[in-house]
């Protein structure tokens, strides 16, 4: 079992930071700005389309009656809005090309030492 890897928000600001040359200062800029302009849009009921990457929206939780897990008693959760993530066509078809290809070289990693970090490829 191979152990997942997870992108963080400090690894795109990093990455920010190595393709545009810019500012540590200006690099936290720009990715706090997306994430707050995303953030920003979902509180207004708004859609945000990233073309080729996705798109987010909120979806309404009906209210319903839930049980507290030590007690049993039933307790009364109101409605409420998510989040909610669809990925593009696009998005799902390189995430598969790209587990495809992981398990290639994973198949033929086995018969020859790995070199190299596949961190972020």
């Amino acid at each position: 079992m191979t152990k997942q890897l997870t992108l963080t928000k400090a690894d795109l600001i990093e990455e920010v930071l190595r393709i545009t040359e810019l500012p540590r200062k200006e690099s936290e800029s720009i990715v706090e700005t997306i994430f707050d302009s995303i953030i920003e849009s979902l509180q207004k009921g708004e859609k945000i389309e990233i073309r080729g990457f996705g798109s987010f929206r909120t979806r309404q939780r009906r209210g319903r009656v839930g049980r507290n897990p030590k007690t049993g008693e039933k307790v009364e959760v109101p409605p409420k809005k998510i989040p909610f993530f669809k990925p593009s066509k696009e998005l799902k078809d390189f995430v598969n090309t790209a587990e495809a290809e992981a398990s290639a070289e994973e198949s033929s990693s086995a018969a020859a030492p790995a070199s190299g970090d596949a961190k972020h490829s």
